[in-house]
């Protein structure tokens, strides 16, 4: 992926509305000559290994979680700036948009990996855990892409790297909600970027399987499912890597993945016979 400096000249996209919103971002001067990648969810899981991954590659973090201990053991050994904030909270998205151009002056990569789960049957399901789930993974992604990207289509250039999963490609039992708010999510990236096309920014949805990561625990359900087998966050994270790397709309972990969403949409009725059977 390419990056343009703020004293690049850059052409406004045709769109009036996307061109109001990048005329509307003041710009302030870049205050590193690397890369800069605001990963949320960084305090565990795909975010951390995701955040350690770029740190690698030279990139330079600002990283996001609530939990601001386990922020600083991932960014250990890095230059990383911790950014603590909670985006379920009213302006959480807002908020952690500002304090990342403030710091860096720039964001040229957006990793929401923030998220939660929930297991259980949809007749159980409290209604206040419905809007928890719903708020975290797709309204609070919703809103943080909305408050970054001004800024992103002002430079010409810039990627977001949206963290779905194949629950939301295929929909899981028992997990209606959460397959509801990832299916939503890969909506957004679809529709995200046709609206982006020509503005020098680009949509990363990444889409893994089960991922060994405390997502089961916190969720109040392990994974009891027999396959797909758990892969590991750090396969995720290369492969967020490689996709970034190579401008790349979508990446399935492991690849396979895309077979069932295939299946679906050229056999529904063998899809939901399979889907019966296996869950």
């Amino acid at each position: 992926m390419t990056t343009t400096g703020s004293d690049s000249t850059y052409d406004p996209p045709a769109d009036p509305a996307v061109r109001a919103a990048a005329a509307a971002v003041e710009q302030t001067p870049p205050r590193t000559d690397r890369h800069v990648a605001l990963v949320t969810g960084a305090s565990s899981g795909i975010g951390a290994a995701t955040a350690r991954r770029f740190a690698a590659g030279g990139w330079h973090l600002l990283l996001s979680g609530r939990d601001r201990r386990r922020l600083e053991e991932t960014a250990s050994g890095t230059s990383a700036v911790l950014l603590p904030a909670d985006l379920a909270a009213p302006d959480g998205a807002k908020m952690l948009a500002e304090a990342a151009l403030r710091e860096a002056g720039r964001i040229d990569l957006l990793i929401a990996g923030a998220g939660i789960g929930w297991a259980g049957p949809f007749l159980t399901m409290p209604h206040t855990d419905i809007d928890r789930v719903l708020f975290l993974d797709l309204n609070a992604t919703l809103h943080l892409v909305r408050e970054v990207l001004p800024s992103m289509v002002a430079a010409g250039s810039g990627r977001v790297v949206l963290v779905g999963s194949v629950a939301g490609a295929v929909g899981v039992r028992e997990e209606a909600v959460y397959s509801a708010a990832k299916a939503g999510l890969a909506a957004f990236a679809e529709a995200l970027r046709q609206e982006l096309r020509g503005t020098g920014v680009g949509v990363t949805l990444v889409v893994p399987g089960p991922v060994e990561t405390g997502f089961f625990a916190r969720r109040g359900r392990p994974y009891h499912r027999s396959h797909p087998r758990p892969t590991s966050a750090g396969r995720v994270a290369a492969a967020v890597w490689d996709a970034v790397s190579e401008s790349r709309d979508d990446a399935y972990i492991p690849s396979w993945l895309t077979l069932p969403s295939r299946v679906r949409a050229l056999t529904p009725g063998l899809y939901r016979k399979l889907l019966d059977r296996f869950g």
